[in-house]
């Protein structure tokens, strides 16, 4: 087997850091709160008012660097694990028509294809910000699609959460994790529910995972109709805490 051949069989899918600025500024921050704590005399005199050093930095130091590392474990291992803790909310019969809103480098729509036969179908859905995802882009997501053995079940398709351009009923299963409170004007982020309840098939379900604005997804998913529950994902393995909105379409 020729060294070309090894690597490629060797390389394995990046899904890359989940909003990598973050991850950045919590170590940096932390980091610099660590060494001014340890560094600066016990009590620093500015003017009249005397600080004390170490309190003041090491305690910040400590907290900011706690969640570096929780975001760091759920970014290296946790996201994997919530993966299957929401394709695993679904009984897959295999010949479903699945679109993952805000696919990024495809993790959760790789791992809906792996539960197809050849009659099922994964669509992702992005515009591919590199704020929200390290390195994201449509040719690393075809490119991961091409590892994981699934890019002839799948298609991408470059728009908006709030323009869908996809026919009515025309989606089984509707997945999305940590991409609709990326619209932040919340009109947008309504008529992208509303999208995703138009698209969905009677008797599909929507699986909406995401850190905050939850309660406004399901109350707009009732409000349109179906039939909603909320379960939370792993407290120690998804930082921030997720929370999957389950909404299904009555038939």
């Amino acid at each position: 087997m020729s060294e070309s051949v090894r690597a490629s069989a060797a390389e394995k899918p990046d899904y890359g850091i989940d909003a990598p600025a973050v991850l950045r500024n919590l170590f940096l921050i932390g980091g610099l709160c660590l060494l001014l704590g340890l560094l600066l005399p016990p009590v620093v005199h500015l003017g009249q008012v005397n600080l004390a050093a170490r309190p003041t930095f090491l305690w910040p130091a400590f907290f900011l660097l706690f969640e570096a590392c929780l975001y760091l474990l759920y970014v290296k291992f946790g996201k994997f694990r919530h993966r299957d803790f929401m394709l695993g909310m679904h009984d897959w019969r295999g010949d479903e028509q699945v679109l993952d809103v805000g696919c990024g480098r495809g993790l959760l729509l790789a791992g809906a294809a792996k539960r197809l036969n050849a009659e099922g179908h994964a669509t992702g859905l992005d515009i591919w910000s590199t704020t929200d995802l390290s390195g994201n882009a449509e040719t690393a997501t075809l490119h991961n699609l091409e590892l994981e053995g699934v890019a002839s079940r799948c298609t991408l398709v470059s728009r908006s959460a709030a323009e869908m351009p996809f026919a009515d009923a025309a989606f089984d299963v509707i997945v999305s994790n940590l991409c609709l409170h990326n619209l932040y004007d919340r009109p947008t982020r309504l008529a992208a529910l509303r999208h995703i309840a138009r698209v969905l098939r009677p008797g599909g379900v929507a699986l909406i995972s995401d850190y905050k604005l939850t309660s406004e997804y399901a109350k707009e998913f009732q409000q349109l109709g179906l039939q909603v529950q909320k379960k939370r994902g792993s407290l120690l393995t998804t930082f921030p805490p997720l929370t999957v909105v389950i909404a299904r379409k009555p038939l």
